[in-house]
């Protein structure tokens, strides 16, 4: 059985630092601000050998506020899912009244602890009773720096020493192929929601206050004969507010997510609708040709159907000239359409899969160009033409005497026929323009 290992503690003990370390690249947001780390974070490791789970957790609060409830349930959850426990204290503060309150959560637990004591690099700043320690009652403990990895070697090695059999991975497929589907939206439209009515189980934080999501979350995902990687992902970044580091460095999480997406479903409150910074994100998106699903949230609170369909033509004719995208007013209450979305979008990723031959595109779009040529076609005669597919990418090269002086309208024309013959429902095309010169045989082979 492979061991889950959870990074427990109150508020700025350096968890994520030492997340991060183990994992080997910054996964999890860190700050000198208490309680960035609100959700769960997993992350697939191994160790001299050893396949493990390691799970980041929020830092236990005292409050009774809702989202502090809700940080306190994640905490909670992060306990119950692990097979050992890794505890940190700060050795700056020492042991404070909130360490005691979760030393009696971990021992009701029965799980096996390991107290990591974290910035010992800073030990000579401070003045730490190691006698403390031994109150807590646990049999394990370890000095470590979670920044410079100072006794995280041998805190693992403790970990894995009782491993009497040798722990497989019981994952039987490789994350890193798998297809991933990206929820991006502003704040406080649903997203975490989603994840959490997809999985059938409180995985993420959900409350009313704006911007609870700050971490990206990526969770493996299996369903109807499909396996998929789901990222939930932080709120839009207004610009006047770039000045703050966790937002803004929140917001960066989230393009570098859509970037390495297959799909995105872009997710919208029925109430706002789609405004200006919904367009700059969906645009972002359409410029990375991701796939890209629309899901207007809280349709259950719209009784009028008039108005619906007023709020997505409205879309329609912003998004415009790329209007072959699913549009569908769900609901995270009454799960209307959800499982009709989600089904929608294992349909495009599978298409996207299915390359369009370069001999019947080739043939089709000449002769539509043939018929549809302008009158000084000399000028602008489009001789050949082929498709180019990259990890579901799909872009078409036009090869024509005098490609600048085509118009735009033109591009668009040409996006239709590809449309209207390909089925490219939800899938951004990118359309190419180059002169005839450049058609020579070794230039057709790398672009096939």
């Amino acid at each position: 059985m492979k061991k889950i290992i959870s990074i427990v503690g109150h508020t700025n003990v350096g968890k994520s630092t030492l997340f991060n370390y183990l994992v080997g690249y910054r996964k999890a947001i860190t700050d000198y601000t208490h309680g960035v780390t609100r959700d769960r974070i997993y992350c697939e490791c191994k160790w001299r050998g050893n396949n493990f789970t390691l799970i980041d957790s929020g830092g236990y609060v005292f409050g009774t506020k809702e989202l502090e409830k809700k940080i306190i349930e994640q905490f909670l959850l992060a306990i119950e899912e692990a097979s050992d426990i890794i505890f940190i204290l700060d050795i700056l503060s020492g042991i404070l009244p909130i360490d005691y309150k979760i030393c009696n959560i971990l021992q009701r637990s029965k799980k096996k602890v390991f107290i990591a004591i974290n910035k010992i690099d800073k030990y000579k700043y401070t003045i730490f009773d190691i006698k403390e320690v031994f109150n807590l009652g646990f049999k394990y403990f370890f000095f470590i720096s979670s920044l410079n990895g100072i006794g995280i070697n041998e805190l693992l090695d403790s970990i894995f020493v009782d491993a009497n059999e040798s722990y497989k991975n019981v994952i039987n497929y490789n994350l890193s192929i798998l297809p991933r589907i990206t929820i991006v939206g502003r704040k406080n439209v649903g997203k975490s929601s989603l994840i959490n009515t997809l999985l059938n189980k409180k995985q993420r934080i959900v409350c009313d206050q704006p911007g609870t999501t700050r971490d990206g979350i990526e969770v493996f995902y299996k369903k109807f004969n499909f396996k998929c990687i789901l990222i939930d992902t932080a709120g839009f970044l207004k610009n006047k507010i770039k000045s703050e580091y966790i937002e803004y460095f929140s917001f960066l999480r989230t393009t570098k997510f859509i970037s390495s997406s297959d799909l995105c479903f872009f997710m919208l409150d029925v109430k706002i609708g789609f405004n200006k910074q919904d367009l700059k994100v969906f645009n972002f998106i359409k410029k990375k040709i991701i796939s890209i699903i629309i899901l207007i949230n809280k349709c259950d609170l719209i009784k009028e159907k008039n108005e619906l369909q007023k709020l997505k033509n409205n879309i329609l004719k912003k998004i415009y000239p790329f209007t072959d995208v699913p549009i569908y007013f769900i609901s995270n209450y009454t799960k209307k359409n959800i499982i009709k979305a989600f089904k929608k979008g294992i349909n495009i990723i599978n298409k996207q899969k299915k390359n369009i031959s370069t001999s019947s595109f080739k043939k089709i779009m000449l002769t539509i160009i043939e018929r549809n040529q302008f009158r000084n076609r000399n000028k602008f005669a489009i001789k050949y033409c082929v498709p180019i597919f990259k990890k579901g990418i799909n872009q078409f090269i036009f090869f024509s005497k005098n490609p600048n002086l085509i118009p735009s309208s033109y591009k668009r024309f040409l996006e239709k026929k590809i449309r209207e013959n390909f089925d490219l429902v939800g899938i951004p095309i990118k359309i190419k323009l180059l002169k005839m010169s450049k058609l020579k045989k070794k230039n057709i082979l790398l672009y096939e």
